[in-house]
């Protein structure tokens, strides 16, 4: 008995496994159903969430598990829609990053929220969420519990925004052109915008989620702006987001070599599987305890930044 005991403690088998692994197992198996959808991969997360089943260790791998699942999904993409999306929400990235972080600026200074958290919620809201905020971090030299404040406002909004959107584009019955391009611009981390996307409908998902890695690439220009503006001598480094490239060399890879298509669609659906696992793990993440340190001023600053950023690019692409 106690040979056996040492060989589940050397393999990582316990009483801790029994209790976090095989429930998280059983709902990533679930992911590769045809029933599991984005938002009840989302909703099962929070209720692992709410119930108190954590796995800390599996949420390291969240952002390379939607990393990987992007960069597969890249194999399913028209490269001419990828190039028209592209110049079609240049103008309406310019102009909607530049606001939202002229105001975050200002909003922040009017709420009293501290500097650093106004910039990262700003980058969070203008870019792409968590991916922007961790960019943008470094270059602050931001403190601990100023990139968790940002992050779970970020958070919180995204998941939000993951259920909200497809239904307020139903409801105001938004080609699924628009609401590609709204989600994309509004919605603040890639995992909710394809998430949001795939909800909505398989056009939507592609312009959704092409238009928002694209915008992801503002990081670099806003991160440089800012290391000047709060540059002290020292060197900072500017995190790129990789990943990008390598979507784009799946969609040029998979248009170039069409003969293999039968097994780039392959691909594609891993992406999309994989895509709900990442929002399973996201969802499962949340902490309420976390929601509730991260201060009212915080999230009022985020909700009024969504709200501006949301009804703006609306009015935006209908008009």
């Amino acid at each position: 008995m106690n040979a056996i005991k040492a060989v589940k403690s050397t393999i990582g088998i316990g009483n801790q496994f029994k209790s976090f692994n095989w429930p998280y197992l059983t709902i990533v198996c679930l992911c590769f159903m045809p029933f599991m959808s984005p938002a009840i991969a989302l909703c099962v997360g929070l209720v692992f969430s709410f119930l108190g089943i954590k796995h800390e260790s599996l949420h390291h791998y969240t952002s390379k598990v939607l990393q990987a699942s992007i960069v597969l999904m890249g194999f399913g993409m028209s490269l001419s829609a990828v190039i028209s999306s592209s110049k079609n929400g240049f103008i309406e990235t310019a102009i909607s990053v530049t606001v939202v972080m002229l105001l975050g600026i200002f909003l922040g200074k009017l709420l009293k929220v501290e500097k650093n958290i106004s910039l990262l919620i700003a980058c969070g809201t203008a870019i792409c969420g968590g991916s922007a905020i961790a960019a943008v971090a470094p270059v602050l030299n931001s403190k601990n519990y100023q990139n968790s404040f940002a992050l779970i406002v970020v958070f919180v909004l995204n998941a939000i925004a993951l259920l909200l959107f497809p239904f307020l584009g139903h409801q105001l019955g938004l080609s699924q052109e628009t609401f590609g391009n709204w989600a994309a611009i509004a919605i603040h981390d890639t995992s909710s915008v394809v998430g949001a996307g795939a909800i909505y409908g398989e056009k939507a998902l592609q312009i959704a989620t092409t238009v928002k890695l694209i915008r992801a690439l503002w990081i670099i220009p806003l991160s440089i702006l800012i290391a000047f503006m709060n540059r002290s001598g020292e060197k900072k480094s500017i995190h790129f987001p990789w990943f990008i490239l390598l979507f784009v060399l799946t969609i040029v890879f998979a248009n170039t070599f069409p003969t293999y298509q039968a097994s780039y669609e392959h691909f594609s659906w891993l992406g999309k599987r994989g895509m709900l696992i990442a929002l399973f793990l996201i969802g499962s993440n949340i902490s309420v305890g976390e929601i509730r340190k991260s201060g009212v001023k915080s999230f009022a600053l985020g909700i009024i930044l969504w709200g501006v950023i949301a009804v703006g690019s609306l009015f935006f692409l209908i008009h």
